[in-house]
């Protein structure tokens, strides 16, 4: 599992994310939007450099969670 701190704050936000992340085969993914670091879970077959470029892509930061 993968989890990241994001700049990702809404709704439409996770709709702008989504065409990228869903680009990542055999993952399922989540964000935490009552978190105020608005967590983004991934679960599956990823990297977190993938994860973060798909991220990035989108126009969207992630940060690792120590």
């Amino acid at each position: 599992m993968i989890q990241l701190k994001t700049n990702v704050k809404c709704g439409a936000c996770v709709a702008a994310i989504t065409p990228e992340m869903d680009k990542l085969s055999n993952i399922e993914w989540s964000v935490d939007l009552k978190n105020p670091d608005r967590i983004l879970t991934v679960t599956g077959e990823t990297s977190k450099t993938e994860v973060m470029e798909a991220l990035k892509k989108a126009g969207y930061q992630g940060e690792p969670i120590s």
